[in-house]
């Protein structure tokens, strides 16, 4: 009786055992399918930065506020580059502005340098020492001749020159009204020259003459009406007495 008491008792712990171990093995399966789910959940949150705009518009402004900021300079160098008149004036004021001190200084001392010969700026001929003739052999006749003052004047209007000659054919008076010229004050002329040797009025007209030697006279003609050089003359005196009038 015993012996079937064990009998027994084996039996029940066998199907004990049994039902434990089939218990263990259905939980790795549980788990399976959670680590399935759980990888199920994490795939879409690994993908939704691809394809979510929300962090791309995250990303975008700070890309665009860099992109504006390296392109406002650049805008605004298109701006001045493409504005005519901010650049324009700067090129009119570089070709129209006043020269430099240093630059009025030099130009007015060649003219200085130059009447002692005689000369003008970019003319060859020479009062005193020049005739008519030589002039007219090179340049053809003038665009006018006329009497005036003390001789006979010969306009070369392309040249900017006028030259007054006497009976002799001598040049006594070179005349030029070359732009550069006409862009001289009396203040900017006193500067460098220092004040004239004498003044004269000839109607309208306020002539400043400074002596360029002992045969030559250098003039400033300023028009009251302007305030800036007409023209200038390089003159010789002791050659506008016609000594072969008669």
């Amino acid at each position: 009786m015993i012996t079937s008491f064990k009998t027994i008792a084996g039996i029940i712990l066998l199907g004990g055992m049994l039902s434990l171990t089939a218990c263990n093995s259905g939980k790795p399966d549980a788990a399976d399918t959670g680590g399935a789910a759980a990888q199920a959940s994490e795939l879409p949150a690994s993908a939704q930065p691809e394809g979510s705009p929300a962090p791309a518009a995250g990303t975008e402004p700070a890309e665009a506020g860099g992109a504006a900021a390296t392109a406002a300079p650049d805008a605004g160098g298109s701006a001045a580059a493409a504005s005519p008149a901010a650049a324009e004036p700067g090129a009119a004021a570089g070709n129209s502005a006043a020269a430099t001190p240093q630059e009025l200084s030099k130009q007015l001392k060649e003219l200085l340098q130059l009447a002692k010969q005689g000369k003008v700026p970019g003319v060859e001929y020479a009062a005193h020492s020049g005739l008519i003739d030589d002039v007219e052999a090179a340049w053809g006749e003038p665009d006018t001749k006329e009497s005036a003052g003390k001789g006979i004047y010969s306009t070369y209007a392309g040249k900017h020159v006028v030259i007054g000659f006497n009976k002799g054919s001598q040049i006594f008076d070179v005349r030029s009204s070359a732009s550069d010229l006409q862009k001289l004050t009396l203040k900017q002329i006193e500067e460098v020259l220092g004040k004239p040797d004498a003044t004269s009025v000839n109607g309208s007209d306020d002539i400043y003459i400074y002596q360029a030697g002992k045969q030559y006279q250098l003039k400033f003609i300023i028009p009251d009406s302007t305030g800036t050089v007409d023209h200038i003359s390089v003159f010789s005196e002791q050659d506008s007495f016609n000594n072969m009038a008669g």
